[in-house]
């Protein structure tokens, strides 16, 4: 079934691949059919274990042969055009995010399959996710978001193949990443609005338990007592009634439409009488009340350059910027 020749040019590793390639085109071999053993293939062609294993292991990284342990190899998918598998794990999927996505696979080659996977913040899953696709792709692109500890999980993968995305924590910063300052984010961006904050008497900030990276918390406590702003944190805006003066930095999009709302119902016009400093640009946030200011990345950019280093196989970290858009609320 393998056929392996010598002295054509071709890896015997590769000739492997090859084959099982033909055998999946012309129809001999398809999704659940098990294919012959390493021990079966080394022995039949006097090759090493290891260049058997090298062949195995790209056709499992591509996604077209899968093991099931104590039986042996299988077909798992008969696409052999995709030539790279990446494993792409996010904390959860928004709107933002989505444009990031949605770059990142417009600019890998059609032949590089992605796969998706969510942790929702939940430290379990996230080990767990990492731990049962060991070995199963080309690349893996991690998004830690506030999760500690997490290279606890990440060091059991090849390095070469690790990627880390939008945050990065001290005990990953021997992997290539891209990723954002949100200390430095807020802080500058913030100094840049100074001129438009200091007509407001409290400044907010509200954080949704884990979910928000601890360096926009940092910049905007650093910020405010630089300036001797009067603030605090707050943990939602659910029971909370806007009062004149008071000016609202909101990375989650419900307290921003909360207190939106609230607003609304006490009569309060932003940019006049409380402002709002929203996380993240959307389309919705150009639009609504007559403009949402936001400090914002460049979420197309970053999934375009995070491809830009997996082709390239680039081993770099790069800083995302960030970048204050002014509208109505301030």
């Amino acid at each position: 079934m393998i056929k392996i020749k010598s002295n054509i040019g071709i890896p015997k590793y590769k000739q492997i691949i090859n084959s099982v390639e033909e055998l999946i085109i012309s129809g001999r071999l398809k999704k659940g059919d098990q294919i012959p053993s390493i021990n079966h293939i080394k022995k039949q062609h006097n090759l090493s274990r290891d260049t058997v294993l090298t062949a195995f292991n790209e056709l499992k990284n591509r996604g077209i042969i899968q093991s099931v342990v104590g039986k042996g190899y299988y077909i798992s998918s008969e696409n052999i055009s995709v030539t790279q598998k990446i494993f792409l794990l996010f904390d959860e999927l928004n709107s933002f995010k989505e444009d990031l996505y949605n770059s990142f696979l417009e600019n890998l080659g059609s032949d590089i399959q992605v796969d998706i996977y969510f942790h929702h913040f939940n430290r379990s899953s996230f080990s767990k996710l990492i731990l049962e696709n060991i070995g199963d792709y080309n690349y893996y692109v991690i998004m830690p978001a506030n999760l500690e500890q997490t290279n606890n999980d990440i060091k059991n993968l090849p390095n070469e193949k690790v990627y880390i995305l939008d945050q990065i924590h001290d005990d990953l910063l021997e992997y290539p990443a891209i990723y954002q300052n949100f200390k430095n984010a807020l802080l500058n961006n913030l100094n840049e609005a100074k001129h438009l904050i200091e007509k407001y008497k409290n400044l907010f900030f509200v954080n949704t338990s884990n979910k928000q990276p601890q360096g926009i918390l940092t910049g905007f406590s650093e910020f405010c007592k630089t300036n001797n702003f009067e603030h605090a944190i707050l943990n939602t805006l659910k029971d909370r009634i806007p009062d004149t003066g008071d000016l609202y930095i909101i990375p989650d999009d419900k307290n921003l439409l909360r207190i939106i709302k609230k607003a609304r119902e006490s009569q309060l016009c932003l940019g006049k009488d409380i402002g709002i400093i929203s996380y993240n640009d959307t389309l919705l946030k150009e639009i609504v009340e007559g403009g949402i200011t936001t400090i914002s990345t460049d979420f197309n950019a970053m999934g375009k350059r995070l491809a830009e280093m997996i082709l390239n196989k680039e081993n770099a970290q790069i800083e995302n910027p960030n970048s204050l858009i002014i509208r109505n609320s301030l």
